[in-house]
């Protein structure tokens, strides 16, 4: 397998100490008091909201959490080993904008949305698990969470990774997925979905945030808790820099979460963007994001703990150039440097905007990285001697026995690019790779079945989305 690596040993020290060095001297601020006493506990110097925080605290929580998470699908199949150098894809969250997968409109997301990119990212095979692409915008406000929750499941076999806006959605979403899963016992020994909650970068920590967390560790739920960091607006403009901020809140995090409950699940990273301070936007697809959350996956890897990462998010506006070589380079980086959890598949326009037509030229790219990190295999098998001694000079290798017992593993099939001749291109209606892609999420949407759940699952998570409607009118 191809090897790469953004930071040496000696640099991966140096920040962790910078971490340290802001947790032990600067503090954060953490604004529950629940997590406020966990942290009293552990001897963390606390005075008022502002905390000081010993290594020895870090050091005990890196101690219990684990450094794999198995993940399952709906049916219990084993999906995602997250940790490790294992790279897994998925799509990404809280787009306010959709392209309408058949009138190619730009348009606000719509719950809908949500369930179409999980039918897309069922079909696809480079895709590892679902998020909503979305934030959707015709349902009770403060309930899109739960209605995209409710959209994924009823739409996707595979695991799915969410957001939520606060504890009581948070626990909402728990009881849908134990509903999916067959009860609360069931999912925990068969984790299927995956919840977000972020610092406030720079160095403070919600109450919201906070209590997330703390739900998700108690009830043995996996959790992401990373930060979104704007480098030159929210942290450090230099990508070290940022990294020892970034770490320092999410090992806050850790610290808590792992007093809550030791052993529960953790994924984290040095998660943010570049702000471009000439346009003051914040590019998904700068060679800055690229490196940021590759030397993350490398420092989270280093730590014991599996990462979060981000590829598939391009800046381009419509599936063109630009949207395949940031992608590209996306996707190659993470995976090189071992990211485990990576979203945002399918993200146009800085984040705004959610897109299936992307998801399936990320798709194309992933099965076309993955290739390239296999390498080349050296062994008897493969050098193939006795292959070559059969065909002797001047033959040929198609009718070999060699050939077919091993091409499939050797030779990446794409489904989406061009390989014909130009005859047969032009023949065929000389389609742009943009007007492939359109057609293939059509045909996705119209053809792609997903098993239904069971009418009482169905029933269930219906009474619990009604519970919750009925809780907000009343508030």
């Amino acid at each position: 397998m191809l090897d790469f690596r953004i930071l040496n040993d000696q640099q991966l020290k140096e920040i962790e100490e910078g971490a340290y060095r802001i947790l032990e001297t600067v503090g954060v601020e953490v604004h529950n008091e629940k997590a406020l006493a966990l942290l009293r506990d552990l001897d963390c110097g606390v005075h008022n909201t502002r905390v000081t925080i010993p290594r020895a605290a870090v050091k005990k929580a890196l101690s219990t959490v684990p450094q794999y998470i198995q993940m399952y699908d709906r049916d219990g199949n084993l999906s995602m080993s997250l940790g490790g150098n294992n790279s897994y894809y998925g799509s990404g969250p809280t787009c306010p904008k959709f392209i309408d997968p058949r009138s190619g409109e730009r348009r606000n997301a719509i719950k809908q949305d949500a369930a179409d990119a999980a039918v897309v990212a069922d079909a696809l095979g480079g895709l590892d698990f679902v998020m909503s692409l979305s934030m959707i915008s015709d349902q009770t406000r403060g309930l899109a969470d739960i209605h995209e929750v409710d959209a994924m499941v009823r739409n996707t076999k595979k695991p799915i990774a969410t957001w939520a806006f606060n504890g009581r959605n948070t626990k909402a979403i728990i009881d849908m997925c134990a509903a999916v899963k067959g009860g609360l016992e069931k999912l925990q020994k068969e984790p299927y979905v995956i919840v977000y909650a972020e610092p406030t970068t720079p160095l403070s920590h919600c109450d919201e945030a906070m209590e997330k967390l703390m739900i998700l560790a108690e009830n043995n739920i996996p959790v992401i808790y990373s930060p979104g960091m704007l480098l030159g607006g929210t942290a450090p403009v230099t990508i070290a820099g940022a990294m020892t901020v970034g770490m320092a809140e999410s090992l806050t995090g850790l610290i808590v979460h792992q007093a809550v409950s030791p052993g529960a699940p953790f994924i984290s990273s040095c998660g943010g963007c570049v702000m471009d301070l000439k346009a003051m936007k914040t590019p998904y697809g700068a060679p800055e994001s690229i490196l940021l959350y590759g030397a993350s996956s490398e420092i989270y890897r280093y730590l014991g703990i599996p990462s979060f990462g981000l590829a598939g998010a391009t800046d381009a506006k419509i599936i063109d150039a630009q949207a395949g070589f940031e992608s590209a380079l996306e996707i190659f980086i993470n995976d090189a440097c071992g990211g485990n959890l990576i979203h945002d598949i399918g993200f146009m326009d800085y984040g705004l905007t959610g897109s299936c037509q992307q998801m399936v030229l990320c798709d194309e790219i992933i099965g076309f990285v993955r290739r390239l990190r296999q390498g080349v295999t050296v062994d008897l098998n493969t050098l193939a001697y006795d292959t070559v001694k059969d065909a002797g000079p001047g033959g040929n290798f198609l009718g070999a026995t060699h050939t077919f017992e091993n091409f499939k593993n050797e030779i990446w099939n794409p489904l989406i690019s061009e390989r014909r001749s130009y005859e047969e291109w032009e023949a065929g209606g000389k389609k742009s790779l943009s007007k492939v892609i359109d057609e293939k999420v059509v045909e996705i949407l119209d053809q792609h079945q997903v098993p239904s759940l069971a009418p009482k699952v169905l029933a269930k998570l219906d009474e619990i989305v009604a519970r919750e409607e009925d809780y907000l009118a009343s508030k």
